[in-house]
């Protein structure tokens, strides 16, 4: 009896193509769609899971004027003096670039870590080769990944081989790892030895204040503790070790490792945290999928009953049950499902790699054999059997069988039909969701890209000098100047959006003892007028005089706000007091400008002139001319520091970068709403077959009564009209609250205005439109003597 459910489902499919193939192409790309993003969504909200102490380690930071990732190098040693019931406590310095010298050849890399010997007792890497008890016990060892060692040396044995970095060290090869997850907060190509680089920080190893960029202390908590203990004992802590006014001033928030990604509070962080919501509404676009999906098997499977319906007639006539017949109907259901579940998994292990290469996501196809996401996968196709299959299944064995040879069900009931135009409804507010997320998003998008940040982005390039030797400076300077494609030069700590120097500054003068953390910036006499900043008041930086000893500083309109002043001009001549109660004069205002991203409020800044602090160059290229002159500094770089490669960075791909989380949403938002989409114009396209075979005689007696093509295409639109709208009352209150609280995620957003409901409202009609016209004018131009004559 299975054999046969299942022979007569073959044939019946086969018989009808168009139909299994809509159905087929519909459920094969919700599954696969759904597939991909639920691995995308699993990759990004198991960040660090992978590692088996995750729910047991925590960083430690910072909470004094802000919340900082970064910490002083002297507390590590503390909490391994104080807390012995600690299981492990590790300290990394994180380097974002250096130079890797291996025989003659070198390398610019991306991302390494300086760790103690501690560092793989807490984090867990699938090691090839050394042990990792012992790898960074020594100074000037070093642990490579896998692909880092191909890539310096082919398959050869790496332990003991030496690398050179930035030249300065010599570091022996000690260990070997596979590459590390992409989806971690601590991203790392080689570690070295902290006792490397530790006696360089002698000195700052006991001052709590002495906080370098790029330094991270871990703990790992022993199994049965609690974190509140140890939170309870930070107060004296920092009074043992570094007195009264630290324990009033300070606080050491303990982070959990799997909180660190989604945590947006922190500054100084490694890869830009990134909020849980906006994961979820991905993961929201999958679920809109599969229904729309499901939607659309059924409306094309009960405007096809009608068609069955002489079959189902002769059946009940011969015996059959209702029973046995939901069973060959759900048999059929089961058997599209299990095929467009076949073609999702082959679809979605050769998409995957480009989803994860368009999205800047690295997901492994091996993912797709797991238990857990097998799990999901045969949940998925039993529930969408279910969903899918159940109601059509319902309807189609109901059937009288005297109507049913009579041909007598082309009007069905009221109660169906109200349950068919309700799924199309579903469908429109998925639709009219969707179409209105993504236009926000692209509207966020493009205010994170194009508006004013307060300073000029365009065609200026920054790259980053080794030395702060006065004569190759000088000499960089003039010969840069000589280039005839160079409109501007500036040297300093870091363009408008580099953000490097963080301290804080007061004014017992104005009654302010207390500030946020505030930038500081070192600048020339050309760095305002290069980026276009905006003087409010008083005089730009200039060149200071060798004989000053006082800094004469420019600061932005949020810090003289913080000093309670709102006229420019009166800051002007007011003192600030920074590190070493040193007090500075202001000596003038600019406008602010964005130097973070628009997550965070804009800082008070300070800017200074300090040529000991200039590190950076930045050059404004003019347009047309930009290949040319990058060789020509890149020549000129060699010239002048011919052990170190010639790396720069374009300042608007910097300001783009800082928002490269939310394009990797924004792109794949964008994408699987245009599959949702494209899935519920195939339901739409089912339901508009339906009214067709309801309405063939209606259309034949129109047709002979005179009535025109558009006359009848009417006839079929009006119906959808009224769904729309009643879609759009529902979608566009959902829409604007989901939208409305993740825009909430920005310290600068979008004001959500009526055009982008409008923008949705014509875009459902358009699409209805476009989807029924096709069926609608075919049933016009029938012929109506066909049309009268069907039975």
């Amino acid at each position: 009896m299975l054999r046969n459910y299942f022979t007569i489902a073959y044939r019946n499919l086969l018989r009808q193509k168009s139909y299994t193939l809509i159905n087929i192409s519909g459920l094969a790309l919700g599954v696969a769609s759904c597939l991909i993003l639920f691995l995308i969504v699993r990759n990004e909200l198991g960040y660090d899971n992978f590692h088996s102490k995750a729910d047991r380690i925590y960083r430690v930071t910072l909470n004094a004027l802000d919340f900082n990732s970064n910490i002083s190098l002297a507390v590590a040693p503390a909490l391994r003096n104080d807390f012995g019931q600690l299981e492990q406590v590790t300290q990394v310095y994180y380097e974002r670039d250096g130079l890797v010298q291996i025989g003659e050849k070198r390398f610019n890399e991306k991302g390494f870590t300086f760790a103690d010997d501690h560092f793989f007792k807490v984090f867990d890497y699938q090691w090839i080769a050394g042990d990792p008890a012992t790898a960074l016990s020594e100074p000037n060892a070093v642990v490579l990944t896998e692909s880092l060692a191909n890539k310096y040396f082919g398959n050869r044995e790496v332990i003991g081989k030496v690398i050179r970095l930035n030249n300065q060290y010599d570091l022996k090869v000690t260990g070997l790892i596979k590459d590390v997850p992409s989806n971690t907060h601590l991203p790392f190509s080689f570690a070295a030895s902290w006792k490397t680089i530790e006696p360089e920080y002698k000195r700052g190893m006991t001052n709590f204040w002495n906080i370098p960029g790029g330094s991270y202390t871990y703990i790992v908590l022993p199994e049965n503790y609690s974190i509140r203990q140890l939170e309870s004992s930070i107060p004296s802590f920092l009074k043992k070790n570094w007195g009264e006014d630290i324990a009033k001033e300070a606080k050491m928030p303990f982070q959990r490792l799997r909180d660190i990604h989604f945590d947006q509070r922190y500054i100084n962080n490694i890869i830009t945290p990134t909020g849980k919501e906006t994961f979820w509404a991905l993961a929201g676009v999958a679920v809109f999928i599969i229904i729309t999906a499901c939607i659309n098997f059924i409306n094309l499977a009960t405007a096809q009953a009608i068609k069955r319906s002489k079959e189902v007639g002769v059946r009940k006539v011969l015996g059959a049950h209702r029973s046995q017949l939901m069973r060959q109907f759900l048999g059929e259901t089961a058997l599209l499902v299990i095929v467009s579940v076949l073609i999702a998994v082959l679809a979605t292990h050769l998409l995957l790699p480009i989803a994860g290469q368009y999205m800047d996501i690295t997901i492994s196809t091996d993912q797709l054999s797991e238990p857990g996401v097998v799990g999901i996968i045969l949940a998925l196709t039993l529930g969408m059997i279910v969903l899918a299959g159940l109601y059509p299944a319902v309807v189609q064995s109901g059937f009288t069988p005297a109507l049913a040879l009579k041909s007598k069900l082309i009007t069905p009931s009221s109660r169906g039909l109200t349950l068919r135009k309700s799924l199309v409804i579903v469908q429109f507010c998925i639709s009219q969701i969707l179409i209105i997320g993504t236009v926000v998003v692209a509207s966020q998008m493009d205010f994170f890209r194009n508006q004013n940040l307060g300073f000029n982005k365009e065609e200026v390039l920054s790259f980053r000098f080794p030395s702060n030797d006065k004569n190759k400076v000088a000499m960089m300077r003039a010969e840069l100047a000589k280039m005839p494609a160079i409109a501007d030069i500036s040297f300093s700590s870091g363009a408008p959006a580099y953000n490097n120097n963080f301290t804080s500054f007061s004014s017992k003068e104005l009654g302010m003892l207390k500030n946020d953390v505030t930038e500081l910036k070192f600048i020339d006499e050309h760095y305002m007028d290069m980026f276009g900043f905006t003087l409010l008041a008083g005089r730009p930086i200039t060149e200071a005089n060798k004989k000053d000893t006082i800094f004469n500083v420019v600061v932005n309109e949020t810090l003289i706000h913080k000093l309670g002043i709102n006229n420019p001009e009166e800051a002007i001549g007011k003192h600030i007091t920074g590190d070493g109660d040193v007090s500075i004069p202001i000596m003038g205002v600019i406008k602010d400008f964005q130097s973070e991203s628009r997550h965070k409020k804009i800082r008070a800044c300070v800017m200074a002139y300090l040529p000991d602090a200039f590190n950076q160059v930045s050059v404004r290229i003019q347009p047309g001319q930009m290949r040319q002159t990058i060789a020509a500094i890149d020549q000129l770089w060699s010239a002048t520091f011919p052990d170190q490669l010639f790396e720069y960075e374009f300042l608007d791909e910097r300001i783009a970068n800082m928002y490269k989380q939310e394009e990797k949403v924004y792109t794949a938002f964008q994408l699987f709403s245009a599959i949702a989409i494209f899935i519920g114009c195939l339901g739409l396209y089912g339901l508009i077959s339906f009214v067709a075979v309801q309405k063939t005689k209606e259309v034949g007696i129109r047709k002979v009564l005179g009535a025109s093509v558009w006359n009848i295409v009417y006839l079929f639109s009006k119906e959808f009209t009224w769904l729309i709208l009643i879609s759009f009352l529902i979608a566009a209150p959902v829409a604007w609250y989901a939208m409305h609280s993740w825009l909430e995620n920005f310290a600068y957003s979008i004001a959500m205005s009526w055009n982008v409901f409008v923008i949705a409202l014509a875009a459902a009609f358009i699409i209805a439109a476009i989807t029924v016209s096709y069926k609608s004018i075919k049933a016009a131009l029938a012929n109506p003597v066909k049309s009268l004559r069907t039975e």
